[in-house]
């Protein structure tokens, strides 16, 4: 998650002003129905320009000025086609306004529909962004059988290195691997519990490595979003020696949901979860809510904490079209306040109020400490920003619990795009000593989260801090396992940091014509599983 340190902010928007309903230059939509439901003079809102969403979009400016004509009271869609219209180029402004690219947010709203939610929208978007960054890296792969993930000028053992056109064969056109099975029933599941959350009615299951190589240390670990397009995920399985992703949605450790997949060669059996283990419902979490909270909201846990939060016209209009309707809002009002409380994630903190989730909740809510991203120059923004990208705490806890007995005297981590440090937090929730932590970390505002948080622990290892992935070098990686013994975990790839979002588009130095994000983790994968 970051835009350039140095670049432009003039673009950036206080949030410690009350300029909220600024931020997105929309408005959100309160159905036509809802006005004869209630039987009052909602406002409504018509489409300033009905021909406008037949026409193709050159820019974001476009639709930015679209959505902002709409702002009068006294105008709103209709029914029908031009309601379908209005509420596409609603999501496709804030696709935008979260900086992807006007093109494959309209792609996303096509494969998706525009009822999708924003979570799932953006997913989209992420795992279509790495497809392409996959094909591009496999078209140029050199057809000899030679290593292509480090500078060759050092030998490599045969039997550490799975010949690239060998492990990225895909399966024959009709045919279908075992593999792919797997992935399609763990992702296919409603459960989404991977290899099991020690919760009773879902056992752990069985699996097995194919690859000696990846059967021991380092350990290696990798996420990215769940909801990828078809062949995504086997093309990262290709790339990470074929085995299959263990999807899990963190509603099963927290109060969000957060469906992501991991790939990653830690043992399974022995799990245990990061305590002490946090509310699981919305209530539990948030209880001062419960006093406002209406029966007809029937959500239990809330939607996947994303980079953005609601603007106030959106909490405006829901307050609006409640107070028209008096004590009992029609099956229509319901319906509209359900669907924005739950795409933003909007909870109850008085009568008729709604609100966007405060940072501090965003902590608590992905297992963070009180306060981790607040102050030292960070602003609102940015702490939405860097949240919404992170790791769940509690449930990457779950899955390393099983190195605390494997490493009593501490363990040596690389932490590719550490982000604000989620992984570094839940292995010292576990108990397990951080003796060396290399952070690879664009953001300067993120390293200064990370090591605040190192010095605020305590820490008695070392901190090593890297701007750019790619000063992660052959010779750089010999120096630092010559110094402290090698690398016990590699962890990395995270949505939060650099897979998905804004991130992606705006981190510098991290994109260019021979780098991206996923090539460089497996990049320094195989380098450490060689070099050691």
């Amino acid at each position: 998650m970051q835009d350039d340190p140095e670049g432009d902010s003039s673009n950036e928007y206080n949030w410690n002003t009350d300029d909220e309903d600024e931020v997105f230059g929309i408005t959100s939509s309160i159905p036509s129905i809802i006005q004869e439901s209630c039987g009052h003079n909602l406002l409504t809102l018509e489409d300033p320009s009905p021909g406008a969403s037949n026409r193709p979009f050159s820019s974001a400016k476009k639709i930015v000025n679209l959505l902002d004509s709409s702002d009068d009271e006294d105008s709103y869609p209709g029914s029908g086609e031009n309601s379908f219209n209005f509420e596409r180029d609603k999501i496709l402004t804030v696709l935008v306004n979260m900086e992807y690219p006007i093109e494959e947010a309209l792609i996303a709203i096509e494969k998706c529909g525009p009822e999708a939610e924003i979570c799932e929208l953006t997913d989209f978007i992420c795992a279509a962004q790495l497809e392409k960054e996959i094909d591009t890296h496999l078209q140029n792969l050199p057809k000899k059988k030679q290593d292509v993930s480090v500078s060759m000028h050092k030998k490599r053992r045969r039997g550490y290195y799975f010949h690239r056109d060998k492990r990225l064969k895909l399966d024959d056109e009709g045919k279908v691997s075992a593999i792919d099975m797997e992935m399609k029933q763990m992702r296919s599941s409603e459960s989404m519990t991977g290899f099991g959350t020690r919760n009773q009615l879902y056992p752990a299951v069985a699996r097995r490595l194919r690859h000696k190589v990846t059967a021991g240390q380092p350990y290696f670990y990798y996420e990215n979003v769940a909801g990828a397009p078809k062949g995504v995920w086997r093309k990262i399985s290709s790339f990470l020696f074929e085995i299959e992703p263990e999807f899990v949605d963190s509603n099963y450790f927290c109060a969000a949901a957060r469906k992501r997949g991991y790939i990653h060669n830690l043992p399974i059996e022995n799990r245990s979860r990061l305590l002490p283990i946090p509310p699981l419902t919305i209530q539990e979490a948030l209880p001062t809510t419960k006093r406002w909270w209406p029966s007809w909201d029937t959500r239990i846990q809330l939607n996947c904490l994303i980079t953005t939060i609601a603007p106030a016209t959106v909490t405006e209009k829901i307050r609006k079209a409640l107070e028209e309707c008096d004590a009992k809002p029609p099956p229509t009002v319901r319906e509209y306040v359900r669907k924005e409380c739950k795409n933003w994630n909007l909870v109850w903190v008085g009568k008729n109020k709604v609100a966007p989730l405060e940072p501090d909740e965003y902590e608590m809510l992905l297992g963070f400490p009180k306060d981790h991203t607040r102050g030292g120059g960070i602003s609102r923004t940015m702490r939405y920003k860097a949240l919404g990208n992170a790791f769940q705490v509690d449930t990457v806890a779950y899955h390393l619990s099983v190195l605390k007995g494997r490493f009593p005297k501490g363990i040596n981590v690389l932490s590719l795009f550490s982000g604000i440090g989620g992984a570094e937090v839940a292995l010292h929730g576990l108990g397990i000593m951080l003796r060396n932590v290399v952070s690879v970390e664009v953001a300067e505002e993120n390293r200064n989260i990370l090591r605040s948080w190192w010095e605020q622990t305590n820490q008695q290892g070392n901190l090593i801090e890297v701007k750019d992935v790619q000063h992660v070098t052959w010779d750089q990686l010999e120096q630092w396992i010559t110094s402290f013994g090698g690398f016990d975990l590699i962890i990395g790839g995270s949505p939060c940091n650099n897979i998905s979002g804004s991130n992606r588009v705006s981190r510098n130095g991290l994109e260019g014509k021979h780098s991206s994000l996923f090539y460089e983790y497996y990049r320094i994968v195989e380098a450490i599983m060689h070099i050691q």
